[in-house]
């Protein structure tokens, strides 16, 4: 068992109390007994002292615990045999109380019943007939319940020191889950918003590249829907700043609508969408936006589609991506998929929704998302 601190006002209370009383003891000569001044009471306050300083020294250093336990033990011995009011008896309860934080609850067990053993022993070798003196019965029971008392507390205070150690560490393990969660996270967001920019640009520079020389005119289209992509590259990057400062909810019919296109060097693409976005939380519009993103992105990286539909609907209870080309189609593998696939279904099982995609070879591609609506989403 790795040591607990103890309880650090405990001890210093318990010293003063004995101090205290065995002073006043002395000073009001209330009993027969060496006087104020005399070696004897000199020793008393040097073992009190001496234990003070050991309790300091103990939190302070990371001293060896048996050693410091024998000490402790040694100077309680001391004290209490200097002690002529006997009240510092009661500093035997901090013997298994300092031991439990040390070496745990059996240890303070053993050294709590040795304390009753050695007080008992005293007891049967100064006064055989202690049993029918009541004074040395209700110290005898005193003690005992002080050492009760105080191995309770000390298993409470380590029961509370082991949650709060527990807790620590949970936190410590929750923060690194959550820092992996947001890696991943940044990952798909750079994936989905600069990877289907950067696709396209690359398809249109391919384009003005091949038809520089035979259609100076369809080359110059190009161009000019390259440099819009790169315009809408960079305003995907300043709404990812945006979300990530200020949790920005997008919107979706906005952000499809701009990807609409008829005619032109590249693949037609068509985009509706229809219902209500109120009451889909922030990370569901992600999710379908993002699934769309990259649907449309293997459409015009991998598919060679000359058309893509991309299809919403909002419902009251769910949202419905559809996205679909006309394009080569391909075997859907899990094992194989990509960065981009396997992404945008770890962005939709977060929202609990679910991905299908419909693809054979020669007959185009059907991707499907669908996303619950969730109350109290943000």
């Amino acid at each position: 068992m790795s040591a607990y601190v103890p309880v650090p006002w405990v001890s210093p209370l318990l010293y003063g109390a004995v101090f205290v009383g065995g002073i006043y003891y002395l000073a009001a000569d209330l009993g027969a007994g060496p006087g104020l001044l005399s070696w004897r009471t000199a020793g008393f306050v040097a073992g009190l002292a001496a234990l003070c300083a050991l309790d300091v020294a103990g939190r302070r250093r990371n001293l060896p615990r048996v050693p410091l336990l024998l000490a402790r033990c040694g100077l309680t011995g001391a004290v209490v045999a200097a002690d002529a009011s006997e009240l510092s008896q009661v500093l035997f309860v901090l013997l298994p109380f300092t031991a439990y934080f040390a070496f745990g609850r059996t240890t303070a067990l053993v050294l709590g019943a040795l304390c009753l053993a050695g007080l008992l022993t005293g007891f049967l070798l100064t006064a055989p007939a202690w049993y029918r003196d009541m004074e040395y019965v209700s110290d005898l029971l005193m003690v005992g319940v002080g050492l009760v008392l105080a191995i309770s507390m000390a298993a409470v205070a380590v029961g509370e020191q082991r949650a709060r150690r527990e807790l620590q560490e949970y936190a410590a393990r929750v923060a690194e889950l959550s820092a992996a969660t947001e890696r991943n996270r940044l990952a798909r967001d750079i994936h989905d918003s600069l990877g289907h920019h950067l696709t396209a640009i690359s398809v249109q520079l391919e384009i003005a590249s091949e038809f520089r020389v035979l259609d100076p005119d369809a080359a110059g289209r190009a161009m000019t829907e390259a440099r819009q992509s790169v315009k809408l590259a960079l305003g995907d990057v300043r709404q990812s700043v945006r979300a990530l400062r200020d949790d920005a909810r997008p919107s979706l019919s906005a952000t499809l609508a701009g990807w609409a296109r008829e005619g032109g060097s590249g693949p037609c693409v068509s985009v509706e969408v229809t219902g209500e976005e109120d009451g889909y939380g922030t990370a569901a519009l992600t999710a379908l936006y993002r699934a769309a993103q990259e649907g449309l992105t293997n459409a015009l990286r991998h598919a060679r589609a000359s058309r893509v539909s991309v299809a919403v609907r909002l419902t009251e209870d769910t949202a419905r991506l559809a996205v679909t080309d006309d394009g080569c189609g391909f075997t859907p593998d899990r094992a194989t998929a990509g960065f981009g696939l396997t992404g945008m279904r770890e962005r939709v099982h977060l929202v609990a929704g679910s991905v299908d995609i419909d693809s054979r070879p020669g007959q185009g591609t059907r991707l499907t998302v669908v996303v619950p609506r969730r109350e109290g989403e943000r």
